[in-house]
């Protein structure tokens, strides 16, 4: 395509290419073309197969080496290719005002747009017309979808940001309650923490008609929380809402919060309904605060710090679930690293006090149901797993959960439409997703794609190298499987097969025979 309309590639840089052309009326016309033949090209592939493109263009001075090109005039086309929608073409004012009557092509003003190391703004036009990739969060969904970024945490004091962070994942995880929205979970969200990112980018890269904004300030025993909605299709504030508050109301303002944008977006919802999806705040506003810094320090694999905040909010008030559930997720994480019947004894209790203090609450019986199926009593597991689905079954964290079961007790394929729900809802999942999405994959001999699947983990347990040795094993792949159990037992030395069938059992032996015969094959000791 190149050639044909007299361009030049000049550098390949990973999964980008740099072209130059002698014609800005080449260029576009070169980058229209290219996007159409792309999408013929896709047409036949699954959505998982597609190839899509962004392209940038600028007309601009360069400097030339050999045959390399640099200077900000291709700077400023990188960046605006960054910009651009998945399958779109983004163009500079300079190329714009080249193109613009010599070509059969709408242009969308943009207006001036701030590019990451370019001194000045530049005026961005969009082509309309060009095929477009569809966004992960409006694939197969007629809801109206929104997204909470991180609310600004305004207190001057980074050791504060824990609190933000939780009140935007308590909103997160209300919303999503109502089946009525789709709301994108909390790790895509918390993609754009900290960076100064165009809400209408962030919405392309999402999908999503509705972005929730907003900033948290403490101050002695008062909070001040602003939030806004935002259509993102024309950019105008549908709501905003300041709440000047003593500290020990954040729970009735999460709750006006949460009414005011759930009101805007989707017009139905009826007190009652809201009413009756809210969970129980506690009693003392320090055991949420202990709560709090303790997902905080989960978030980041850190449960010797949680423990002890988690055991001062039961003090603080014995009758906060959300304590009793947390508490629960670290002892059933330690039994990972050191399977002892006793760690899944005390989390099942404590999971079970926390479904008793709240039975209306959705991650209550799902932590239940992962503790059961570690016990191997698959058939409770699947009851819990069903109820709280039905209390909401847009968490995205009870859902990997639920595919983990699905995986253990053979409906490996069901697994794998579950996880595939989850990454349309959550495009950006947190590491361990992949961990679990491996599982399957490795049961239905798609062993490749496994592999493929740990390596996206940011940070591997032992038991995720063990089972990428296991399918690379499998593939014949001897020296590989041998170096990755290498890596599982240099995090864990005592690992051992019959230690990785406690902490992934199997309902069917013909599965755990598969499980088994691999990870002798991957070397693994006994």
């Amino acid at each position: 395509m190149v050639a044909k309309h007299d361009g030049r590639v000049f550098k390949v840089t990973g999964d980008g290419v740099l072209v130059e052309f002698g014609s800005a009326v080449n260029a576009v016309q070169c980058a229209v073309d290219l996007q159409h033949a792309m999408a013929a090209a896709n047409g036949d592939q699954p959505n998982d197969r597609h190839i899509v493109l962004r392209i940038g263009i600028n007309l601009g001075d360069v400097m030339v080496e050999g045959s390399d090109l640099y200077g900000e005039g291709i700077n400023i086309a990188a960046r605006l290719e960054t910009l651009a929608d998945p399958a779109g073409i983004f163009v500079s004012g300079s190329a714009y005002d080249q193109v613009r009557n010599k070509v059969k092509i709408v242009f969308e003003d943009l207006g001036a747009q701030t590019l990451k190391n370019i001194s000045q703004p530049v005026r961005t036009y969009r082509i309309i017309g060009t095929p477009s990739a569809t966004a992960p969060g409006l694939k197969d969904t007629a809801k109206p979808s929104i997204a909470v970024l991180p609310f600004t945490n305004m207190s001057g004091e980074p050791e504060q940001e824990y609190f933000s962070d939780g009140i935007t994942e308590d909103i997160i995880t209300e919303l999503s309650r109502f089946r009525s929205l789709f709301v994108i979970a909390r790790n895509s969200s918390f993609q754009y923490k900290g960076k100064n990112v165009d809400v209408r980018r962030i919405a392309r890269e999402l999908g999503v008609q509705f972005l929730v904004e907003g900033s948290v300030r403490k101050m002695g025993d008062r909070i001040r929380i602003t939030a806004q909605l935002i259509d993102t299709a024309t950019g105008n504030h549908l709501w905003s809402e300041r709440y000047d508050r003593a500290l020990s109301e954040i729970f009735v303002i999460q709750d006006e919060v949460l009414l005011s944008i759930v009101a805007r977006v989707e017009g139905r919802l009826v007190a009652s309904v809201a009413e009756q999806a809210k969970r129980k705040p506690p009693e003392q506003l320090a055991a949420f605060d202990c709560v709090l810094r303790a997902r905080n320090h989960i978030n980041t694999y850190d449960t010797e710090s949680a423990e002890p905040l988690l055991q001062h909010a039961i003090e603080l008030d014995p009758r906060y679930a959300q304590a009793y559930v947390w508490l629960a997720i670290t002892s059933y994480v330690k039994y990972f690293s050191e399977p002892k019947r006793e760690l899944l004894d005390k989390a099942l209790t404590l999971a079970r006090q926390a479904v008793e203090i709240d039975p209306d609450d959705a991650l209550c019986h799902s932590t239940v149901a992962v503790i059961l199926t570690l016990r191997q009593e698959y058939e409770e597991a699947g009851t819990s797993f069903d109820r709280a689905l039905t209390l909401n079954p847009s968490d995205t964290f009870v859902m990997v959960d639920h595919a983990y079961w699905q995986c253990t007790v053979g409906s490996n394929s069901e697994a794998l439409e579950r996880l595939d729900s989850v990454l349309k809802r959550d495009p950006f999942p947190p590491g361990w997703y992949w961990g679990v999405l491996a599982q399957p994959l490795f049961a239905l001999g798609r062993y490749e794609e496994a592999v493929q699947s740990v390596r996206r983990m940011d940070r591997p347990y032992h038991f995720d190298y063990a089972l990428m040795a296991a399918c690379l094993a499998q593939l014949g792949r001897t020296d590989e499987s041998l170096t990755t159990i290498s890596k599982s037992l240099s995090l864990h030395p005592s690992f051992t097969i019959r230690e990785f069938l406690l902490t992934y059992p199997r309902k069917h032996q013909a599965d755990t025979d598969h499980l088994e015969k691999s990870l002798r094959k991957a070397g693994l000791p006994e």
